[in-house]
Protein backbone atom coordinates (compact mmCIF):
# COMPACT_ATOMS: atom_id res chain seq x y z
CA UNK A 1 0.00 0.00 0.00
CA UNK A 2 0.92 3.71 -0.83
CA UNK A 3 2.19 5.28 2.39
CA UNK A 4 2.89 8.45 2.38
CA UNK A 5 4.56 9.00 6.26
CA UNK A 6 2.12 11.77 6.79
CA UNK A 7 -1.13 8.90 6.78
CA UNK A 8 0.91 6.30 7.90
CA UNK A 9 -1.25 5.22 11.23
CA UNK A 10 1.16 3.26 14.04
CA UNK A 11 -1.11 2.26 16.55
CA UNK A 12 -2.38 -0.82 16.86
CA UNK A 13 -5.00 -0.47 19.02
CA UNK A 14 -6.66 2.34 16.35
CA UNK A 15 -6.48 -0.63 13.62
CA UNK A 16 -8.32 -3.02 15.67
CA UNK A 17 -10.84 -0.65 16.69
CA UNK A 18 -11.12 0.29 12.57
CA UNK A 19 -11.57 -3.70 11.88
CA UNK A 20 -14.05 -4.20 14.81
CA UNK A 21 -16.20 -1.40 13.91
CA UNK A 22 -15.68 -2.38 10.15
CA UNK A 23 -15.81 -6.09 10.12
CA UNK A 24 -16.23 -6.64 6.51
CA UNK A 25 -13.44 -7.36 5.40
CA UNK A 26 -12.09 -8.17 1.55
CA UNK A 27 -10.06 -11.42 1.19
CA UNK A 28 -7.87 -11.36 -1.43
CA UNK A 29 -5.30 -14.44 -2.42
CA UNK A 30 -3.41 -15.45 -5.45
CA UNK A 31 -3.49 -19.22 -6.10
CA UNK A 32 -3.34 -21.95 -8.89
CA UNK A 33 -6.59 -19.60 -10.20
CA UNK A 34 -5.22 -16.39 -10.13
CA UNK A 35 -6.17 -13.19 -7.81
CA UNK A 36 -9.52 -14.08 -5.90
CA UNK A 37 -11.29 -11.59 -3.66
CA UNK A 38 -14.04 -12.31 -1.46
CA UNK A 39 -15.98 -9.41 0.87
CA UNK A 40 -16.54 -11.53 4.16
CA UNK A 41 -17.22 -10.78 7.74
CA UNK A 42 -14.03 -11.33 9.96
CA UNK A 43 -13.25 -11.44 14.05
CA UNK A 44 -10.17 -10.10 15.04
CA UNK A 45 -8.34 -11.57 17.89
CA UNK A 46 -4.95 -9.40 18.96
CA UNK A 47 -3.67 -12.81 20.30
CA UNK A 48 -0.92 -13.65 19.50
CA UNK A 49 0.89 -10.56 19.54
CA UNK A 50 2.13 -8.62 17.88
CA UNK A 51 -0.50 -8.56 14.94
CA UNK A 52 -2.59 -11.49 15.90
CA UNK A 53 -4.96 -13.50 13.94
CA UNK A 54 -8.02 -12.90 11.59
CA UNK A 55 -10.94 -15.48 11.70
CA UNK A 56 -14.00 -16.24 9.41
CA UNK A 57 -16.25 -18.98 7.43
CA UNK A 58 -17.21 -18.55 3.67
CA UNK A 59 -19.57 -21.22 2.28
CA UNK A 60 -18.34 -24.61 0.41
CA UNK A 61 -19.68 -23.37 -2.85
CA UNK A 62 -16.85 -20.65 -2.37
CA UNK A 63 -13.60 -21.65 -4.14
CA UNK A 64 -11.57 -19.75 -2.23
CA UNK A 65 -10.87 -21.87 0.79
CA UNK A 66 -9.74 -24.92 -1.44
CA UNK A 67 -6.96 -22.27 -2.98
CA UNK A 68 -6.03 -21.39 0.73
CA UNK A 69 -5.96 -25.45 1.43
CA UNK A 70 -3.30 -25.46 4.52
CA UNK A 71 -1.52 -22.18 4.06
CA UNK A 72 -1.68 -19.77 1.65
CA UNK A 73 -0.18 -16.16 1.87
CA UNK A 74 -3.58 -13.45 2.12
CA UNK A 75 -4.31 -10.21 2.20
CA UNK A 76 -7.36 -8.50 4.13
CA UNK A 77 -8.57 -4.92 3.64
CA UNK A 78 -11.05 -3.72 5.86
CA UNK A 79 -12.41 0.19 4.64
CA UNK A 80 -13.42 2.43 7.66
CA UNK A 81 -14.15 6.24 7.08
CA UNK A 82 -14.18 7.73 3.52
CA UNK A 83 -15.64 10.88 2.09
CA UNK A 84 -14.83 13.37 -0.63
CA UNK A 85 -13.28 16.37 0.42
CA UNK A 86 -14.15 19.59 -1.88
CA UNK A 87 -11.26 22.34 -2.69
CA UNK A 88 -14.02 25.23 -1.62
CA UNK A 89 -13.56 24.16 2.06
CA UNK A 90 -10.09 25.21 1.68
CA UNK A 91 -8.78 28.37 3.29
CA UNK A 92 -6.26 28.03 0.17
CA UNK A 93 -8.65 28.22 -2.11
CA UNK A 94 -9.28 31.97 -1.27
CA UNK A 95 -5.83 32.68 -0.81
CA UNK A 96 -4.16 31.30 -4.43
CA UNK A 97 -6.80 29.03 -5.89
CA UNK A 98 -3.63 26.25 -5.93
CA UNK A 99 -6.04 23.11 -4.61
CA UNK A 100 -7.67 20.50 -5.89
CA UNK A 101 -10.27 17.57 -5.14
CA UNK A 102 -9.15 14.51 -2.84
CA UNK A 103 -10.63 11.89 -0.96
CA UNK A 104 -10.14 11.17 2.74
CA UNK A 105 -10.28 7.78 4.50
CA UNK A 106 -9.29 5.20 6.99
CA UNK A 107 -8.18 1.76 6.21
CA UNK A 108 -6.30 -1.41 7.59
CA UNK A 109 -4.65 -3.75 5.63
CA UNK A 110 -4.16 -7.44 7.26
CA UNK A 111 -1.64 -9.69 6.11
CA UNK A 112 -0.64 -13.59 6.86
CA UNK A 113 -1.16 -16.66 6.51
CA UNK A 114 -4.34 -18.31 5.85
CA UNK A 115 -5.58 -21.84 6.24
CA UNK A 116 -9.15 -23.68 5.72
CA UNK A 117 -10.33 -25.17 8.50
CA UNK A 118 -13.41 -27.94 8.56
CA UNK A 119 -13.80 -29.11 12.26
CA UNK A 120 -17.52 -28.99 13.08
CA UNK A 121 -16.14 -27.21 16.98
CA UNK A 122 -14.38 -24.43 15.53
CA UNK A 123 -17.29 -23.46 12.73
CA UNK A 124 -19.87 -23.75 15.78
CA UNK A 125 -17.47 -21.25 17.87
CA UNK A 126 -16.60 -19.25 14.83
CA UNK A 127 -20.48 -18.75 14.27
CA UNK A 128 -21.36 -17.92 17.67
CA UNK A 129 -18.35 -15.36 17.98
CA UNK A 130 -19.74 -13.43 14.61
CA UNK A 131 -23.37 -13.49 16.29
CA UNK A 132 -22.10 -12.22 19.75
CA UNK A 133 -20.20 -9.71 17.53
CA UNK A 134 -23.07 -7.90 15.68
CA UNK A 135 -25.75 -9.01 18.18
CA UNK A 136 -24.59 -7.92 21.12
CA UNK A 137 -25.65 -4.51 21.02
CA UNK A 138 -29.37 -4.88 20.03
CA UNK A 139 -32.11 -4.74 22.63
CA UNK A 140 -33.09 -8.01 21.51
CA UNK A 141 -29.98 -10.07 20.67
CA UNK A 142 -30.51 -12.82 18.36
CA UNK A 143 -28.60 -15.97 19.34
CA UNK A 144 -27.66 -19.10 17.95
CA UNK A 145 -29.85 -21.38 20.46
CA UNK A 146 -32.64 -19.11 18.98
CA UNK A 147 -32.43 -21.64 15.42
CA UNK A 148 -33.09 -25.60 15.79
CA UNK A 149 -30.12 -27.14 16.88
CA UNK A 150 -30.36 -29.40 13.58
CA UNK A 151 -31.08 -26.44 11.67
CA UNK A 152 -27.89 -24.99 12.71
CA UNK A 153 -25.65 -28.28 12.52
CA UNK A 154 -26.89 -28.37 8.64
CA UNK A 155 -25.63 -24.91 8.27
CA UNK A 156 -22.49 -25.40 9.65
CA UNK A 157 -22.05 -28.70 7.17
CA UNK A 158 -22.32 -26.13 4.25
CA UNK A 159 -19.43 -23.67 5.26
CA UNK A 160 -15.39 -23.77 5.81
CA UNK A 161 -13.43 -21.66 8.44
CA UNK A 162 -10.46 -19.64 7.23
CA UNK A 163 -8.01 -18.33 10.21
CA UNK A 164 -5.47 -15.84 9.10
CA UNK A 165 -2.00 -15.74 11.58
CA UNK A 166 -1.02 -12.18 10.80
CA UNK A 167 1.94 -11.69 9.77
CA UNK A 168 1.60 -7.58 9.28
CA UNK A 169 -0.86 -4.76 10.04
CA UNK A 170 -0.80 -1.57 7.95
CA UNK A 171 -3.14 1.31 8.58
CA UNK A 172 -3.53 4.54 6.76
CA UNK A 173 -5.41 7.55 7.94
CA UNK A 174 -5.52 10.07 4.84
CA UNK A 175 -7.42 12.76 6.93
CA UNK A 176 -6.19 15.60 5.64
CA UNK A 177 -2.89 16.19 7.83
CA UNK A 178 -1.17 17.25 4.59
CA UNK A 179 -2.71 20.51 4.74
CA UNK A 180 -2.04 23.60 7.22
CA UNK A 181 -4.04 24.10 9.93
CA UNK A 182 -6.66 27.11 8.78
CA UNK A 183 -7.78 24.30 5.36
CA UNK A 184 -8.15 21.31 7.81
CA UNK A 185 -10.43 23.47 9.64
CA UNK A 186 -12.53 24.33 6.52
CA UNK A 187 -12.54 20.86 5.71
CA UNK A 188 -14.26 19.65 9.12
CA UNK A 189 -16.74 23.04 8.78
CA UNK A 190 -17.58 21.85 5.43
CA UNK A 191 -17.94 18.18 6.00
CA UNK A 192 -20.25 18.98 9.32
CA UNK A 193 -22.56 20.99 7.13
CA UNK A 194 -23.84 18.25 4.70
CA UNK A 195 -25.60 16.35 7.41
CA UNK A 196 -25.08 12.99 7.07
CA UNK A 197 -23.54 10.24 9.03
CA UNK A 198 -20.41 9.56 6.90
CA UNK A 199 -19.51 13.00 6.28
CA UNK A 200 -19.76 13.42 10.14
CA UNK A 201 -17.45 10.27 10.95
CA UNK A 202 -14.65 12.13 8.65
CA UNK A 203 -15.29 15.51 10.35
CA UNK A 204 -14.40 14.07 13.76
CA UNK A 205 -11.23 12.11 12.02
CA UNK A 206 -9.96 15.36 10.68
CA UNK A 207 -10.61 17.51 13.56
CA UNK A 208 -8.48 15.07 15.37
CA UNK A 209 -5.77 16.09 13.66
CA UNK A 210 -6.15 19.81 14.68
CA UNK A 211 -3.87 21.49 17.52
CA UNK A 212 -5.02 21.14 20.98
CA UNK A 213 -8.00 18.70 20.07
CA UNK A 214 -8.20 16.29 22.86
Amino acid sequence: MYQPPAFKEHDHAAMAQLMRACPLGLLITAGASGVIANAIPFLYDPEPAPFGTLRCHVAKANGQWKEIGDGLEALVVFQGSDHYIRPNWYETKRETHKVVPTWNYAMVQARGIARAIEDKHWLAQQIRGVTTMMEGGAPDPWSVEDAPEDFIASQIKGIVGIEIALTALDGKWKTSQNRNEADRQGVVAGLSQLGDPAAEEMAVLVAGTLKGHA
